[in-house]
């Protein structure tokens, strides 16, 4: 069971980075424009 926590925490990480990188990238571009 805990190698499915582990991969449920993996995903969840990229998820959470990914999420992150495209937030401070949309950001970035609405202090730009304004």
């Amino acid at each position: 069971m805990w190698f499915v926590l582990a991969l449920l925490s993996a995903i969840f990480a990229a998820l959470t980075s990914i999420l992150a990188k495209v937030g401070i990238e949309g950001v970035n571009s609405n202090l730009a424009t304004a």
